[in-house]
Order: structure tokens, then C-alpha cells, then sequence
């Protein structure tokens, strides 16, 4: 029983890595290929499109001045540009920060909820910015965000040059990647993330799931979705599947970049994660239940992508180490032996080659520094990611089955650190 336990743990676990293998593959490729589209998009004498940037703030006086500079310094038409900061619920001095900017720039508009539409999430908060939004275009960013000045025009642009593409994605920075061990961390995983799943996905499936911040949809297809789901805590990759099954696909253009914070502390990272990794089996669950009203068949392979991750690798690794720590106190009589062993460390060089690959395609990033916290994240910021999964699926069992309201944790932003030179890399 503990070989077969062992051998389907292992075979779940091997699955996920050549699979992702195949995607850092097409991401490599992607990370070459993207430069010759953006030569076509910039060179594309369209008229540029009317847009609207929604900027959802809970809360956000520390980072919200920084970010409505930036939308400032845009290298966009301001004539066709609107920014609409949505004040929802704050308690501090965002609502005021938000009113001055509003009177000083044309096109940056300040929307105040107020109950009982305030204070539901970021979701609730779009909605009502979506309402008073006028652009052909909109993009979202998140507060603490400051997108480089070509952004917003590459995002544009390349929306109204590709017909077939419902949402165009961008890349996103950590502005804070040199803060601390925690911080390096995501800034792995954040980069590893886009060259592998966003870039490698777009490359072989031209699937890429629409993140939280950095990227501009067709007002038309919001409209006719009726905006964001106000019950889902991650709104991007709910949004995601309704685009795809309207037959769209989503275009991962990582020219357009945005640089954000990153939790600094592992009490907030924890809330943070949890907060999307329940959001994301929302998801799964709310597709899985109504398959029937999935028309476009694609939205599938996302979906079963999803799953896999969520339930069945973290599922299978779940197994092998509960076999393993059994194994130490309980003779389980294993005939795998040492096939299990060497599997086990071709795993992790093939894990290590992945994330190496993956911060190897942007500059400065694949380091020595870099290499030997690669080796360390296997070992403790992979595993801690196992345990969140598992703690989150039992908070949204406990949800289903008591029917508890939804509710949002805002992420805990810092205040710039002015010795921090991770930007300018």
C-alpha cells in the first residue's frame, strides 16, 4: 500500500514538472519572439483608443501619491485618458489625496463609495469605477503600482492591433526585491510565474490568465460580462475564464511593465496568498459546477490546469511526505527504495533548472546571490506554499458549508525605501 501511495504521489509530482518543463520552453521562446510583435504595435498608425485606468484604494495613503504620479507621467494623449481612482470605504487620508490630485489634473477622477456598496472587495470596487468610466479601453492597476510611461500605450496599443484578443497583459516588477530574504523570494516567484506560466501558456495554448494589475480588456466585453464577480477574492482569473469562453484569448505582452510591492513580512505574504489561492479554487469549483456553460471547450485545459495545480500536485506532494515521515516511526515495508530517492533529486535539479531559466530572461536577475536562494526556495518557500494550499481549501470548506460571507484582507504596503536600487536594474 505505501508503494502504491508512493507511485501515484510521484508520477502527480513528475506530471506537473515536464509540464512545466513544456511551458518554460515556450516561454523561452516567447521571451525572444515578443520583441519582433512589438516592433508591429509600435509601428501601428491606428488612432489610439480612449482608456480608462480604474485604480482601486482601501486605505492606501502611503503608496497612492506614488502611484497617481506615475499615471501622470504617461506617454499617452491625456485628452483620451481618464484615471479613476476609486476611494472605497478608507479610513485614513486616501480619500484626500485622491480629491487633490482631482483638482489639480483633468483627467484624474475621484470616485467615493458609499454604503452599501462600500468596502466589499476589490471586485465591488471596479464595478463602481467601471460605472463612471467613458474609454473604449479600460485598464486596471493596483494601488501601490507604478507602471513605466509606455505602459498604458503598449497595452493599447497592442489591444486595438490584435482584433482577436479580448485583454492584453503586461509584466510586473518587484520594486522591493532587495528588501529582504522574503522579498528576493517573490521576486523569484513572481518572474518565474510570468516566463513560465504567462509566457509559456500564451506561447503554446495562446491562454494567459488576467492578473490583478498591469493589463487593459476591451470595454465592449465587460459590458456584456456585466463587470466582476463581487463573490470571487480573485477576480482576475474568474474574469479570465468568462473572457476565454466568449471565444477571446488573452495576449501576455510583457514589453508593458509595472513595478509593485511585495509583502515584506510572512504574516502578510501568509494572508495575502491565502487570500488568492482560495480565490483561485473558488474559481475552479464554480467552473467545474456549471461545465455545461462553458462553450468554448479551450477554457477546459485552463481549467484542468487550475485543478491539477491546486488539488492533485499539491496533493500528490502532500502524499510522498506523508509517506515519508509515516515511514520513520512505521516500517511500511518500501520496495521503491532508492528509485524514489533518485527521482526525488532529479526533481529538484529539474525544478532548479526551471526557476534559473526563468530569471535568466531578465537582466541582472540570474545571479550567484539568486542561484543559491533558488536552491534554498525549494526547500522552504515551495513547501511553505504546500501548507497554504491546504490551509486555504479547509477556510473555503468551512465557507461552503456555513455559508459565510466573503471577506477581503487588503495587503499591507510600506512606505518607499529609498536605498532600494531593484528598479533601476
Amino acid at each position: 500500500m505505501g508503494d502504491l501511495i508512493l507511485y501515484i504521489s510521484l508520477f502527480l509530482i513528475w506530471l506537473m514538472l515536464f509540464y512545466h518543463a513544456f511551458l518554460m520552453l515556450g516561454g523561452y521562446i516567447h521571451s525572444i519572439n515578443y520583441k519582433k510583435y512589438q516592433q508591429k504595435v509600435v509601428k501601428d498608425d491606428q488612432d489610439l483608443p480612449t482608456v480608462s485606468i480604474l485604480i482601486p484604494a482601501h486605505n492606501e495613503e502611503v503608496v497612492i501619491e506614488d502611484t497617481l504620479l506615475s499615471m501622470i507621467r504617461l506617454h499617452y494623449p491625456k485628452e483620451k485618458l481618464e484615471v479613476i481612482v476609486i476611494n472605497d470605504n478608507s479610513s485614513d487620508q486616501t480619500g484626500a489625496i485622491i480629491d487633490r490630485f482631482a483638482s489639480t489634473c483633468t483627467f484624474v477622477k475621484a470616485v467615493h463609495t458609499k454604503p452599501p456598496f462600500a468596502g466589499k472587495g476589490k471586485s465591488g470596487a471596479l464595478n463602481q469605477g467601471l460605472k463612471q468610466a467613458t474609454g473604449e479601453i479600460i485598464a486596471v492597476y493596483d494601488a501601490d503600482n507604478t507602471p513605466e510611461p509606455d505602459a498604458i500605450r503598449l497595452l493599447a496599443k497592442a489591444l486595438i492591433h490584435d482584433k482577436k484578443a479580448g485583454a492584453v497583459v503586461g509584466k510586473f516588477r518587484v520594486v522591493n526585491a532587495n528588501k529582504n530574504l522574503l522579498t528576493r523570494l517573490i521576486n523569484i516567484e513572481t518572474l518565474t510565474f510570468q516566463w513560465l506560466a504567462q509566457a509559456g501558456r500564451w506561447f503554446w495554448f495562446k491562454m494567459t490568465t488576467i492578473p490583478g494589475t498591469n493589463f487593459a480588456i476591451r470595454r465592449s466585453i465587460l459590458d456584456q460580462l456585466g463587470g466582476w464577480d463581487e463573490k470571487a477574492l480573485s477576480e482576475d482569473t474568474e474574469l479570465s475564464f468568462r473572457v476565454y469562453n466568449l471565444g477571446y484569448y488573452i495576449r501576455f505582452f510583457p514589453a508593458a511593465i509595472t513595478w509593485e510591492q511585495e509583502p515584506e513580512n510572512l504574516k502578510v505574504w501568509w494572508r495575502q496568498r491565502t487570500r488568492w489561492a482560495r480565490g483561485n479554487q473558488y474559481v475552479i469549483f464554480k467552473y467545474l459546477f456549471s461545465w455545461k456553460q462553458l462553450t468554448n471547450k479551450k477554457v477546459f485545459l485552463d481549467l484542468f490546469y487550475f485543478f491539477f495545480t491546486y488539488f492533485l500536485f499539491f496533493g500528490g506532494v502532500w502524499l510522498s511526505h506523508l509517506v515519508f515521515v509515516t515511514n520513520l516511526f512505521v516500517d511500511l515495508e518500501l520496495t521503491i527504495g532508492s528509485v524514489s530517492y533518485v527521482l526525488l533529486v532529479v526533481g529538484f535539479l529539474l525544478f532548479v533548472t526551471e526557476v534559473a531559466l526563468a530569471i535568466s530572461m531578465e537582466k541582472k536577475q540570474f545571479t550567484v546571490k539568486n542561484f543559491f536562494i533558488i536552491l534554498l526556495m525549494y526547500f522552504t518557500y515551495s513547501q511553505m506554499w504546500m501548507f497554504l494550499v491546504g490551509y486555504a481549501a479547509l477556510l473555503e470548506i468551512k465557507r461552503t458549508l456555513y455559508k459565510q460571507e466573503v471577506k477581503w484582507y487588503k495587503t499591507e504596503r510600506y512606505k518607499k525605501d529609498t536605498n532600494n536600487k531593484e528598479r533601476s536594474a
